[in-house]
């Protein structure tokens, strides 16, 4: 009825175009949380890696243990924060990296690692202006010394995280996104991680790749660029990338109405002309934000048709007026592109007041994922 199709090749050149752009030796981290943005985190973790990408992130512990189970070797770091005991070591066992915010955390993995006579290999967070997860800076200058000999411990990365590089002032130079590149810069200055090497410094999302080699480092952790999406504010220069997912639903029934007459609850929407419907079996509870109704369109054999009335929980109305090659049984696209028409979830983010990330995140795991190439 409903379904996304994702294209492993165009991740995979998504990232070899993104990594080309990286100085020289610096790794890519694909972030593949939320299922990989909704593509299918098997899919996008696999064609990831052949694209370059050397690491993967992912949000929570379960999503890590999940990707072990699905035969994925690579490093993976956990970037939300794990403060139990038993989840920090169901981390130890999976062979993942949690990332660590405050020296609690820390003795906890020590301890788990002394217990096995083995190292715990993590990443320390330091807040630059986030204001989210990670160590206060002061507080990351105290402990360090004290971490690093921690015997069964090995600190991987240290990381922070930007919190406007998608804005547009970005590279002004004293704009928040530059401020906080040079606190960080200044940590580490303090702390001598030149002498350190095996240490992965990373502080650059999406947007921040972008920016330039200043937010390199030695690693990147990319997101929505990797999905074929630009950051929200284009900056310095324009990327090709393909996106990789395509939401298609088929048409579940056709009927005419006359003029006058309402569509869906509330007849928030009166047709203003004898108007032929197409039914669509997908909604809300796919993952089709309410707030679109009567705001998107779809596409067939390359033509766009206006969705009508509010979106139900599993069901849409498009108005298909004068179309006769649409059938009970069509197959509609609502995101991707054919031909000349293409319809991005920045389009559905800016038509409801969001941001594309939240869109691809949306779509839940009743919509079949499957792999077109």
């Amino acid at each position: 009825r409903a379904w996304i199709e994702v294209s492993g090749k165009a991740i995979e050149g998504n990232v070899r175009q993104l990594k080309a752009k990286l100085k020289n030796n610096c790794e890519f981290m694909a972030v593949v949380k939320a299922d990989g943005y909704g593509h299918d985190a098997k899919v996008v973790s696999e064609n990831a890696i052949k694209g370059g990408a050397s690491q993967l992130g992912v949000a929570t512990l379960k999503e890590g243990i999940k990707l072990r189970s699905l035969g994925i070797t690579a490093p993976i770091l956990v970037l939300g924060n794990l403060y139990a005991k038993e989840d920090l070591l169901r981390c130890f066992s999976n062979n993942l990296m949690p990332t660590i915010s405050h020296i609690r955390e820390c003795l906890i993995c020590h301890d788990i690692g002394k217990s096995y006579n083995l190292k715990f290999s993590l990443h320390l967070k330091v807040d630059t202006g986030m204001s989210r997860l990670g160590f206060e800076c002061d507080e990351f200058i105290q402990h360090f010394d004290r971490i690093i000999s921690l015997e069964n411990i090995d600190v991987k990365g240290i990381y922070s995280h930007l919190a406007c590089a998608d804005e547009k002032n970005a590279l002004y130079p004293r704009s928040k996104t530059q401020l906080q590149r040079e606190k960080f810069q200044e940590l580490l200055k303090l702390i001598n991680v030149d002498k350190k090497p095996n240490i992965k410094i990373h502080l650059a999302n999406s947007a921040g790749m972008i920016l330039g080699k200043d937010f390199h480092f030695d690693m990147v952790r990319v997101g929505l660029s990797m999905y074929g999406y630009e950051p929200m504010c284009k900056i310095n220069e324009e990327l090709y990338l393909k996106p990789a997912l395509f939401l298609k639903a088929k048409v579940t029934f056709v009927r005419s109405i006359e003029k006058g007459i309402g569509v869906s609850y509330g007849n928030k929407f009166v047709c203003d002309r004898k108007t032929k419907l197409a039914v669509l079996s997908i909604g809300y509870a796919d993952g089709i934000i309410r707030n679109l109704s009567g705001k998107i369109s779809v596409i067939h054999n390359e033509k766009l048709y206006s969705q009508v009335g509010s979106i139900t929980m599993d069901q849409m109305m498009v108005d298909i007026t004068g179309a006769d090659d649409i059938k009970v049984g069509s197959t509609m696209l609502l995101l991707g592109s054919e031909g000349k028409q293409t319809i991005s979830p920045i389009d559905w983010a800016d038509e409801c007041n969001t941001i594309p990330w939240e869109i691809l995140c949306s779509f839940k795991n009743r919509l079949p994922r499957v792999q077109v190439d």
